[in-house]
């Protein structure tokens, strides 16, 4: 069996006698790494100043009247307002990827808790932004009493909750499709779990929860009207932003400020994409699985100057106590785990795999019964089989995308991830494209469906695809561009055609992560209803018959009994598609589409 390994020299940065990039940084000219150095330091010393220009504002007090309810359409508060939101996301992301690594490894790693933490990410990916915000929205506000930080901190956990579930999917997915001679030499070198996770772990998972990151901003930015123009049980919480901007521009009907809106949003995705993901993602081509290097490699002007500079070895000097701290607190826990071994268990392993078994099901059990007594005392059981009515209609909107968006962006993505030259011509777009709010356009396009008299009901299929199928499109590109060079030329030299190449090499390397894009696809349209089913422009208002209109109005309303109906319904219909249809395919991508 061919033995792969990372294309990779040494994981620590300061290894430069091994690692061929660093050795080469070395070999620079004294002027470029000290001009190197002075582009660095003023990057660094720019985004902190940035930092603490915002951050008074953001704890400031509540004034008098209370937390806004509208803001400001002025245009020269648009560099401002995009400032916050981006700070916004990252906050959000940094807590995304915290999130990610702990509960993907547990999920992963831990047999148990296994049964109990994927089908509850089934639930918490189902659950809408609204559901969200109209329960933790009074939490946050008693928290920080007195304070903008309490809405702030609201604001961000909702962007959170449109981040974090396609990351934790991606790793949990990662870890459990290790190749076995990786995962066998991690055991053989007695790895203690901290080196693992650093070794073996994240750079196996760094392309796919690199794109899926990607994919995680721009599903921020589709929920950042949301997150920012808080609506929940007759009230709204504005914070400065670029999402309030537009949906204060939309209630002004002011579509000059909302196209001056769109003009800053292409500008601040572009610069991210410049300044962070091109040069992740060509920093992440040295963790690929291969045994040759590619033949065209992907660039970025600031990695280059980034490694010619000495940020890494400050870096590597800063973080490498806490580092040999955390390896030696995990070295009593012994040697590195990795998918649990399919041996046969001892009587006790299976009684206590009972027990925890009964334990859950008499806690879900507990929760429902009470779950069916409020229904049935505040609402009655016919405004549950409404809101199941709803769904139906809903899931069957979402199937549709899901198949549709599937048949056009399976072979756009892998073509994408297969050539790196139309990949670096290519991402800037696809990022514009996924991270572009394109609920931005909803007034637009609801005066075109009023003018057109384009039913609503179908309507709302386009709306929902405009922020979801990305998610597709990006876990295909993340899986195409892991496929070993080794095996491109293969196919090459047996001068397979090009449908033999598609049926033999392409689909299977793609498959898994075409399922794991298809998982958070759908959960994303199933979220996306919320604000697809009901849009407005002005004094215009379309309304689809759908379980998203049905949440959104009872949220905005106050109705919390509506609401839990609405979210509990949501919850069943993604869970049991996720059990019957993807979790199948998720096995059989496992079993039989996985690099070993």
């Amino acid at each position: 069996m061919t033995m792969f390994s990372f294309n990779r020299v040494d994981a620590r940065p300061d290894a430069s006698a091994r690692n061929p990039s660093t050795a080469a940084s070395d070999r620079q000219p004294f002027a470029v790494r000290l001009a190197s150095d002075v582009l660095v330091a003023a990057g660094i010393l720019a985004l902190f100043g940035l930092i603490a220009w915002i951050l008074p504002a953001i704890g400031e007090p509540i004034g008098p009247k209370g937390v806004p309810s509208q803001v400001s359409t002025n245009l020269a508060d648009l560099p401002y307002y995009a400032l916050r939101s981006v700070f916004r996301m990252f906050v959000a992301l940094f807590f995304s990827l915290v999130f990610t690594f702990i509960y993907g490894t547990a999920a992963a790693r831990c047999r148990r808790l296994s049964r109990m933490l994927i089908p509850l990410l089934d639930i918490l990916q189902s659950v809408p932004i609204l559901g969200f915000l109209s329960a933790t929205i009074t939490i946050w506000m008693v928290l920080f009493p007195g304070s903008m930080l309490g809405v702030e901190a609201a604001s961000i956990f909702a962007i959170f909750t449109s981040q974090a579930w396609n990351m934790a999917f991606s790793f949990t997915r990662s870890l459990t499709s290790e190749p076995t001679e990786l995962d066998e030499a991690a055991r053989s070198l007695q790895l203690t779990r901290w080196q693992r996770f650093w070794t073996l772990d994240v750079p196996n998972a760094m392309i796919p929860l690199l794109w899926n990151c990607m994919m995680s901003v721009g599903g921020g930015w589709f929920f950042l009207t949301a997150s920012e123009m808080i609506s929940v049980n007759n009230r709204t919480y504005a914070l400065p932003g670029i999402g309030s901007f537009v949906a204060q521009a939309a209630a002004e009907e002011n579509l000059a400020a909302i196209c001056w809106a769109i003009v800053t949003m292409v500008l601040v995705v572009l610069l991210i994409d410049v300044l962070l993901w091109k040069p992740l993602t060509a920093w992440a081509e040295k963790f690929r699985i291969t045994q040759s290097e590619s033949a065209v490699r992907k660039t970025s002007v600031v990695l280059t100057i980034i490694r010619q500079s000495h940020i890494d070895e400050m870096v590597a000097w800063l973080f490498r106590p806490v580092g040999d701290l955390f390896d030696t607190l995990t070295r009593p826990l012994g040697r590195t785990g990795g998918r649990w071994a399919a041996d046969v268990k001892s009587a006790r392993s299976r009684a206590l795999d009972v027990v925890f078994t009964v334990l859950v099901l008499a806690a879900c059990a507990f929760g429902l019964v009470q779950l069916m007594l409020v229904i049935h005392r505040d609402a009655g059981f016919g405004e549950l089989g409404q809101a199941f009515v709803l769904g139906m209609m809903t899931f069957l909107r979402v199937a549709l995308l899901t198949l549709v968006c599937s048949v056009i962006w399976v072979p756009i993505g892998a073509m994408i991830g297969m050539n790196p030259r139309v990949s670096r011509f290519m991402q800037p777009i696809v990022q514009v494209l996924a991270s572009f709010p394109s609920n931005f356009t909803f007034p637009f396009v609801t005066l075109w469906f009023v003018a057109c008299s384009v039913d609503i009901n179908w309507g709302s299929i386009l709306l929902m695809a405009l922020g979801t199928q990305w998610y597709i499109l990006f876990n295909v590109i993340a899986g195409a561009s892991q496929i070993p060079d080794d095996l491109r030329e293969m196919t090459r030299s047996f001068q397979l055609g090009r449908w033999q190449r598609w049926r033999d090499l392409i689909l299977p390397a793609v498959f898994g992560s075409w399922v794991t894009g298809g998982i958070t696809a759908a959960g994303g349209a199933w979220n996306a209803s919320i604000v697809s089913e009901i849009v407005s422009y002005g004094r215009h208002t379309l309304t689809a018959s759908g379980l998203g209109a049905y949440i959104a109005e009872a949220t905005e309303s106050g109705n919390t009994v509506r609401t839990i109906i609405g979210v509990t319904v949501m919850s069943v219909f993604v869970v049991a598609v996720n059990r019957l249809f993807w979790n199948p395919l998720q096995r059989m991508a496992e079993r039989r589409f996985t690099l070993n």
